[in-house]
């Protein structure tokens, strides 16, 4: 880091060395310290210590000369006089917030003074600390401490983005236990050259779980292809898998690798795998256990090292038992199972599940939902699952006032859905058993806000909803004011 010479600030950058215990800052992270005090001592007593814990000094002497050096390099970290010329640490304190909100800052403060250090606190300042240092040990560990934090922050600010990436990424929301212990699963295999085979009704988002193994793991950056086998043209199943040789057949003018080389080193998700005839089923089984192909009209075989992830809407079981699957294709594959709950065995996730939906074909727009609408989509049994509701949404909104979503604006047959039986247990709704939707939100966003401890951003992630709607929805359902209340408490 290079600074350039600003009025009344400079510049130290630490040298990292070991003082007797491990430094705070790392190659990969050097933690910029601003002092702001007109005590050019005091600076510099400060900019010693913080340079002893590895971090990048950076001095001002005034409100004023800090806030010009933060316009030209941010810092993570502010410690500040509460009493200076021109511009009070209070002020100062304000301003820093609105230009560099998430920059900690913490005020020094003689000992008469400690109401107006707790002023500062209530206006966002990390914490305070009393001049003069005595003993110097205990700027330290108060620097040491506030580090930490920043670091936690960054951590966090890290964690969210890549569960964002991956959500968009892959699509897989939901709080009920069902959808959390899939993502188990996923967490689970997503490093594993395991056979999976992924069970489930069409619609619940097999590919998208297929997907969610690659690449969250360490197969990120190889091949995934996906293989419908339910739509291969049954004469052609055999070249498309492994591949042919020129002249193998009518029109086959130059070789080509089939899918299996293709996903070499990676993974191939076999889709629908219960379609394929048994004729190829013993082919398959065959390269699976060679881990070799040999291409249409060639006598030679080709090594292919691929991950196997297949799935089928049927019971394979039931399927082997009556022939019309293989049985030790079956048990080649099924060295774990997991299976996608179908959407009416977890309703629970149906209105953040809309919501999704909704942030995704109308970017930015408010569109609200009413209660009758919503109480027909939670009755409604959903037999294509979420891709069924998805298109429903993406209907509504084509066709709908870009405001309200109300019944009419739903499919005939989810407008007039009957209501949920009473023989419908409450564990398939996740612990809720009303179907009325201020129930339902206010249950399923209290338990995710208290599974994150109150992180509304990360919650916001797992709801899958926009930022904006959440603070509508705690503001709404009064969540999270109490502790909210309690934090504000425990500064006076």
């Amino acid at each position: 880091m290079r600074g350039e010479a600003v009025p009344g600030a400079a510049v130290h950058i630490g040298s990292g060395k070991n003082h007797g215990e491990s430094a705070v800052s790392s190659d990969d992270l050097r933690i910029r310290l601003l002092i702001v005090d007109d005590e050019q001592s005091i600076r510099k007593l400060c900019a010693t210590v913080g340079q002893s814990l590895g971090f990048a000094c950076l001095e001002a002497d005034n409100g004023e000369s800090a806030l010009a050096v933060l316009e030209e390099q941010s810092a993570h970290m502010i410690l500040t006089d509460m009493v200076m010329p021109h511009m009070s640490g209070l002020d100062f304190l304000e301003k820093v917030k609105k230009l560099l909100p998430r920059t900690e800052v913490a005020v020094m403060t003689g000992h008469g003074s400690i109401e107006t250090a707790v002023q500062a606190m209530k206006l966002g300042a990390y914490d305070y600390i009393t001049k003069p240092f005595s003993p110097l040990e205990e700027l330290r560990l108060f620097l040491r401490r506030m580090a930490e934090k920043v670091r936690l922050v960054e951590e966090n600010q890290f964690l969210r983005a890549r569960m964002d990436t991956e959500t968009q990424l892959h699509g897989i929301v939901g709080s009920s236990s069902k959808i959390q212990d899939v993502l188990r699963m996923i967490s689970r295999l997503k490093d594993t050259r395991t056979p999976v085979l992924i069970t489930g009704e069409s619609g619940t988002g097999k590919e998208l779980v297929a997907r969610a193994i690659h690449f969250r793991g360490t197969f990120a950056n190889r091949a995934f292809v996906a293989v419908d086998c339910g739509s291969l043209v049954p004469t052609l199943i055999e070249s498309e898998l492994f591949g042919y040789e020129k002249g193998a057949f009518t029109g086959a003018l130059k070789s080509k690798a089939g899918l299996f080389q293709s996903a070499d080193g990676g993974t191939i998700f076999l889709d629908e795998i219960g379609e394929l005839p048994l004729e190829m089923q013993a082919k398959l089984l065959r390269v699976l256990q060679e881990k070799e192909v040999r291409p249409v009209g060639s006598n030679q075989k080709v090594k292919v090292d691929v991950r196997v992830i297949a799935a089928s809407n049927r019971d394979l079981e039931t399927e082997y038992h009556k022939g019309a699957f293989r049985k030790d294709l079956y048990f080649r594959l099924n060295v774990v199972t997991l299976h996608v709950p179908a959407l009416r065995e977890r309703r629970s996730d149906i209105p953040m599940l809309l919501h999704w939906f909704l942030d995704r074909y109308a970017p930015g727009q408010p569109i609200k939902v009413t209660n009758a609408a919503m109480k027909s989509l939670l009755q409604y049994d959903w037999p294509g699952n979420v891709r069924e509701l998805e298109n429903c949404i993406e209907r509504a909104v084509a066709l709908g006032d870009q405001q309200t979503i109300d019944v009419n604006d739903l499919p005939p047959v989810i407008a007039s859905a009957s209501p949920v039986s009473e023989s419908f247990s409450e564990a398939s709704m996740g612990g809720l058993s009303s179907t009325d939707l201020e129930d339902i939100e206010r249950a399923t966003i209290q338990r995710v806000f208290e599974q994150v401890k109150g992180d509304k951003a990360l919650a916001g992630k797992m709801l899958g909803i926009s930022r904006a709607t959440l603070y509508r929805k705690l503001k709404r359902y009064n969540i999270g004011v109490r502790a909210m209340s309690a934090s504000s408490q425990a500064l006076q």
